[in-house]
């Protein structure tokens, strides 16, 4: 059996660049994208005697890196949750009961097909995200940026899915609730 030898150079040159993009589409943070990248190659640096050459090097890194992505939101995930993130009086009286529901607003329709589209509501709902609590967000993130189901979630973040949909739910409320203030006062 032939042992190859690689150039991990190399492929730093070459897959950089791609990687950094993916990472940024999943994190939203420019250093935290850079630092993930930066872990992936030092992490294939430290592996790259057990890389058989099964699949393609860009194949491998990428496969380093998503471990290195969820790794993240499983370290977020076990942070606690800051109880002045949070907005819980819109929803919740002094007790912990629900309060009654307030209505949506009623929001233009035209409006909501083309509201993703549009530059300056990602932005608003980007501040929204971000002003989650760092559980929630790496919930909601996993759950509809990177189409995991929730037993998927679960599993990773090791949390109960019943803990997982109430995150979700209450995730969504906050999230609705800036929405309305930010975007649509």
């Amino acid at each position: 059996m032939e042992n190859k030898t690689y150039n991990l150079s190399e492929w730093v040159s070459d897959y950089t660049e791609i990687l950094y993009s993916w990472a940024l589409h999943k994190v939203s943070d420019s250093e935290l994208a850079s630092d993930l990248v930066q872990d992936t190659f030092l992490a294939a640096a430290e592996k790259i005697g057990g890389f058989k050459g099964d699949s393609t090097p860009k194949t491998w890194l990428f496969s380093i890196l998503n471990h290195k992505i969820i790794d993240h939101y499983k370290k977020k995930v076990r942070q606690p949750v800051k109880e002045e993130n949070q907005v819980f009086s819109t929803f919740f009286d002094e007790g912990g009961d629900w309060k009654k529901e307030s209505k949506p607003r009623n929001w233009n329709e035209d409006e909501e097909v083309h509201l993703l589209d549009d530059f300056e509501f990602q932005g608003v709902l980007k501040k929204c995200l971000e002003a989650l609590p760092d559980k929630w967000n790496t919930c909601v993130k996993l759950k509809y940026l990177m189409n995991k189901n929730g037993d998927e979630i679960c599993q990773e973040l090791d949390i109960s899915p019943t803990n997982f949909w109430q995150i979700v739910h209450r995730a969504k409320l906050q999230l609705r609730n800036c929405v309305e203030e930010n975007w649509f006062n």
